[in-house]
């Protein structure tokens, strides 16, 4: 038997399609429903490796998470990772197929929609219910050409599908109209009902909209679904510039935000901790004093050294460290630490090479292969024990290496990962994931200068923001017609759906 497939598309980015496809496969999961999340086509940098070694959006991840499932490269068949403003890396079910430009990868798609539709099967012949996540927006007119991000998809399996829209950032009714006006008319009789998003305030107040939106289109209000302050799941690419307040001894941490930062979920424990300050640096603002400056992962290492150096970070991070502060680099991060960086290939734009900050005495050479492992090890800070994955394509080598920050479970024996540098100020690693495991957090703040009081286990927080999504779907969404609109058994009712 075939699973039942559901679509939700968005009226634009950031719309909730990534929370909701979240959200529905938790409840189908705590329902005793096999549910798996999919997403034909994603465009981010914020990734995750899988059990059996491939690279997949990191949403996809978290969404597997919510089934309770190990994330698969089925979830994800298509990755396109930007690495300039016309070009991106083309990820196939989870391996690096070459870099594209939009002309190049327009001609791919047939190619591209073969592995889509070829992973949707698989999942279909496993699981009974599919929760589909679409792209950006269906009504983009220059991308209908060939979809297999929402619409396009959506014909070729023959699935529903419903639209979300973001309330709180206005013109609700507008998106949810001018959207279903811009499809095609057997597009237009795909989408079975609305969800409105992140609503706040009284709902007798939205009531009229939402029968003058029924009678105008002649499709159902599925459910509105309140603003969860503080709900956090990680997001697939936008970064989280503001926080909430944060107690005056708190530990402050920097980090500059790159031009093509990847995996910036990293510093989501630490965003989240109670005892953090982290504040992201935007283009053009002064980076404020910190005792702690993080170098995030880049998709584009050398343009993003650049884009640093004229934005002044290098007299910014000199003036730090002399005056005792600590410096962390992540993945790309601990690539600018070291004396040059590589690219013969061309892997992350021209061919060619560059100095680094020249902080650790090492460099790296860019390679077409690239490492993908989930992994495990400890810390050479109190030893602490510490689990995370390694997406990366640098072969880093030097003197540097001798005194490593991280020492992983190999077999045999222990593999060293990055650096520590001769004072003990600077720390380089390839580990994503870094702050998830709360004992290797503790560890890496006390070596900042905090008294740390107790370290959140970012998993947990994770686990609650799931369970928090769901009770609210649960009591917002009528579940009850979207299982009589798939034409499945209504979970827990024993009754065929009509």
């Amino acid at each position: 038997m075939t699973a039942a497939t559901l679509m939700v598309q968005g009226t634009t980015s950031d719309a909730g399609k990534s929370v909701l496809v979240a959200g529905l496969c938790r409840c189908y999961s705590r329902r005793g429903v096999k549910v798996t999340p999919f997403k034909p086509q994603n465009m981010a940098l914020n990734s995750a490796v899988t059990a059996d070694g491939g690279e997949i959006g990191r949403a996809q991840a978290v969404q597997a998470q919510a089934c309770g499932l190990a994330p698969s490269v089925d979830m994800n068949p298509v990755l396109l990772k930007p690495n300039s403003d016309r070009g991106a890396q083309v990820i196939i079910q989870g391996r690096v197929v070459g870099n594209m430009d939009a002309v190049a990868y327009h001609d791919y798609k047939r190619i591209a929609r073969a592995a889509v539709l070829e992973s949707h099967a698989r999942l279909g012949a496993s699981f009974d219910r599919i929760v589909v996540e679409g792209a950006g927006s269906p009504a983009e007119i220059n991308l209908r050409e060939h979809d297999i991000a929402n619409m396009g998809f959506a014909e070729a399996v023959d699935c529903p599908v419903i639209l979300i829209a973001d309330i709180d950032r206005g013109g609700v009714f507008a998106h949810l109209v001018g959207t279903l006006a811009l499809l095609a008319p057997s597009e237009r009789a795909r989408v079975v009902g609305f969800v409105i998003n992140r609503f706040r305030g009284d709902l007798a107040l939205l009531q009229p909209g939402l029968d003058w939106l029924e009678r105008e289109t002649g499709k159902p209000v599925l459910g509105v679904l309140p603003y969860l302050h503080g709900l956090h799941l990680e997001a697939e690419d936008a970064v989280a510039v503001r926080q909430g307040d944060k107690p005056s001894d708190a530990l402050r941490v920097i980090v500059p935000r790159l031009p093509r930062i990847s995996n910036h979920t990293d510093l989501d424990p630490l965003r989240l901790h109670p005892q953090v300050d982290l504040r992201y640096v935007l283009a053009g603002e002064v980076p404020p004093p910190a005792d702690l400056i993080i170098l995030p992962g880049s998709k584009s290492v050398r343009s993003d050294l650049d884009w640093m150096r004229c934005e002044g970070w290098e007299p910014v991070i000199a003036r730090h460290l002399r005056y005792g502060g600590r410096l962390i680099g992540i993945c790309g991060g601990f690539q600018m630490l070291g004396t040059r960086i590589l690219d013969p290939l061309g892997l992350e734009g021209d061919p060619g090479e560059g100095p680094g900050l020249g902080l650790l005495d090492l460099q790296t050479r860019l390679a077409p292969e690239k490492i993908l492992a989930n992994v495990s090890g400890r810390l050479r800070l109190e030893d602490a024990a510490v689990t995370g994955y390694e997406i990366h394509a640098g072969v880093t080598t030097g003197p540097a290496l001798e005194h490593p920050a991280v020492l992983l479970n190999d077999v045999p024996g222990e593999r060293p990962d990055g650096a520590v540098s001769e004072d003990g100020r600077i720390l380089g690693t390839y580990l994503h994931g870094l702050f998830e495991s709360p004992a290797a957090t503790s560890a890496l703040l006390r070596w900042a200068g905090l008294a740390v009081h107790e370290t959140p286990d970012y998993r947990a927080v994770r686990e609650a923001a799931l369970e928090r999504l769901a009770d609210s779907i649960e009591q917002h969404l009528d579940l009850g017609q979207i299982e009589r609109i798939l034409g499945v058994t209504a979970p827990g009712s024993g009754t065929e759906a009509s």
